[in-house]
This record gives C-alpha cells, structure tokens and sequence, in this order.
C-alpha cells in the first residue's frame, strides 16, 4: 500500500491445483470458541479486508479450485482470470459453516440475487466457463496462458494512472462498504454457531468423507 513503485497486485495459488481450496476443517474441530474467533478474525482483517481496501488493484489469477473462503477471496479482487482447469464453489451450509458477509452480500452484487442464492444453498461446483458467464470472472485462459495473461492485464492497469485508479476503486467500493458492518456481526454469529452440534456434524462428515446427516436439528 505505501510503496510507489508498486501498481497492481497480482495474486494466485502455488502450484497448479488451487487458488485458494478454503479452510482447513479437520483443524477448526480441534479449536476452541475463542481460537476460532482469532483466526476467523485473522482471515477477515488480513486478507478479506485487506484486498476490499487497498487502494491499488488486485488481479486474481485462479490456477485451480477456488472454494470457500478461496472463492470469496477471488471475488473480492478486482479482476479474475480464470485457467480452464480452474473450479469454483461455496461448503460452507454442507461442512456446518457460513459467510453472512462478504461472501454472500457482495457476492450477490457480482453475480446477482438468484446466482448468490444458488452458489450457497446448493454447494455445487462450477467450471470457468459458466463462472465467466455468470459474471464471476472476466475472462478464461489456458492453463500454460494464466500468467501471461494475467500479466499483461497486469501491465496494462500498472500504465494508467495511480491517482485516478485509486479513485475509481474507492467509488466502485463506496455502494458495498455497509458489508463491512455485516462481515463483522456474521463472524459473531460464526464462532457461536462453530462450536453447536449442528456445525459439528458438518465438519465430522466432512473428516470422515461421508455426507452429513442434519435431520435431528430440523424440527420436522
């Protein structure tokens, strides 16, 4: 944020099977409520806020599964270039999880009321292809094409003016920064609900690879 010298970012996953696979299950099972709240937290102030706020702009460049809290992230960028290998998707509700926040309000605003819906209440994934007709991306490479490309889009934001970019991404942000107050109260309610038998059945399924059985926690 305060170097000059520096444009754009330009963020991806290591390796070729994700930009971001989402959080780690197996390892909230083992936190208490407190530990819970301090690395959700983490992810929100660190990384979520961080990429909404900064003044330059973030290109994702998605080599792979982008989920969960992956998925989220990519959104929250300002541009997405997908690999045609790439596959998007929410868990949260099947695994015991949810993002009230960004990851359901904003994502609404990207890719409309009835997509967000979708994405979140059925938990399927989608390829580049649909992602892209849906909004949710700008445009689909080949895998040996993503950096490439990403830089070049890269290269072409970096050329522009600093000032007048700064501007135009503060006044794109300027509709959604009332999310900043929901992302806050739904990570109260998160590490509330984490720690509930209802979310624990999601994340024992999820570590035992079976599908969840959540009928003893509806009332019919």
């Amino acid at each position: 944020e305060g170097d000059e010298n520096i444009r754009v970012i330009l963020l991806t996953g290591s390796g070729d099977k994700a930009f971001v696979a989402g959080a780690d299950i197996s390892e909230f099972a083992d936190f208490d409520v407190k530990e819970g709240e301090k690395l959700s937290r983490k992810g929100q102030e660190i990384l979520f806020d961080f990429v909404e706020n900064l003044s330059k702009p973030v290109i994702a460049a998605v080599n792979g599964f982008a989920i969960g809290g992956g998925h989220v992230l990519h959104v929250l960028c300002d541009l997405s270039i997908a690999s045609t290998n790439a596959k998007f998707g929410q868990v949260g509700p099947r695994v015991g999880s949810f993002d009230a926040g960004f990851g359901s309000a904003y994502l609404a605003r990207v890719v409309g009321e009835k997509r967000a819906r979708e994405i979140w209440f059925l938990c399927e994934q989608y390829d580049p292809e649909t992602a892209e007709r849906w909004g949710l991306v700008n445009k689909v490479v080949a895998p040996d094409q993503l950096m490439a490309a990403s830089m070049e889009w890269a290269k072409k934001v970096a050329a522009l003016s600093p000032t007048a970019l700064k501007a135009l991404k503060h006044s794109f942000n300027a509709d959604s920064d009332h999310i900043m107050g929901i992302q806050s109260l739904a990570f109260d309610v998160l590490d509330l609900y984490t720690k509930t038998d209802e979310a624990k059945e999601g994340g024992a399924a999820f570590t035992e690879k079976r599908a969840p059985d959540y009928s003893k926690f509806r009332k019919n």
